[in-house]
């Protein structure tokens, strides 16, 4: 079974650019970034989409699509109607390079801010013990395959320019919120994840939880916790009195 779909593409650069509509072939079973590449071969083949896998792993074919967040190759034609018209365009979170394809270094600039795993110096590799329970709730915040569609929905730098040099964004301070509830890391990273990463600029919509396509509770399981645990360091009196009493190790 086939139809012929109508698309609407963002097409430009930095300098800017507009929606260019296309009709085109849909197969069944067939996802967005087919009918992209489809696109590709037969009416536009300079239009620029970043994509690797296909797979739903790699989080390169980011895109918005009909005004959403989400994965090129994870969002299936059968979710729109036929006669539905299907809007492709970048990420408008990331300055534009070209066409579909936009500029996400903000996000590597933010990871290289978050200090490494820090075990304690007497345990050496081979030597770290954890209970599973503490490797489970880890394990969720690894499935990130760093699509940066979090990034991307969250209002704070989608709407507001201005925060990014002070916001780290859900993955990142899910990153930190990891770290922080692992039980082998001896770095206190509440002061930091608030007065460097911007951790109280969330309002906890859930907007990032909501277009994550490895289904993370990025809102519920690590920004909340590491909300309340910012709050218990820094307003909580007997935390307050016990932190200056006992401070903990690397701090």
């Amino acid at each position: 079974m086939s139809y012929k779909a109508s698309f609407r593409v963002w097409r430009g650069d930095a300098s800017g650019g507009g929606l260019q509509d296309f009709t085109v072939e849909v197969n069944e079973g067939e996802v967005v970034l087919d009918i992209i590449h489809r696109l590709q071969a037969t009416q536009a083949s300079d239009l620029a989409v970043r994509w690797n896998c296909k797979a739903g792993k790699c989080g390169s074919c980011s895109a918005e699509i009909n005004g959403r967040p989400r994965l090129l190759c994870m969002t299936r034609m059968s979710v729109f109607a036929e006669d539905e018209v299907v809007t492709v365009t970048p990420m408008r979170t990331f300055p534009v390079i070209r066409d579909l394809v936009t500029d996400v270094s903000y996000n590597y600039t933010k990871a290289r801010e978050i200090p490494a795993f820090t075990p304690p110096p007497e345990l050496k590799p081979g030597e770290y013990r954890m209970k599973q329970v503490d490797v489970e709730r880890s394990q969720e915040f690894r499935k990130c395959i760093e699509c940066f569609l979090c990034q991307n929905t969250c209002h704070v730098i989608r709407d507001h320019e201005e925060n990014k040099e002070h916001f780290a964004g859900p993955r990142f301070l899910m990153r930190i919120a990891e770290l922080e509830m692992h039980p082998l890391d001896v770095a206190d990273r509440r002061h930091a994840a608030q007065d460097e990463h911007g951790l109280g600029y969330c309002n906890i919509t859930k907007c990032c939880t909501e277009v994550c396509p490895e289904n993370i509770h990025i809102t519920d399981n690590a920004l909340i916790p590491m909300k309340e645990r910012v709050v218990d360091r820094r307003y909580d009196p007997v935390v307050w009195l016990g932190s200056k009493i006992f401070r903990r190790k690397g701090e």
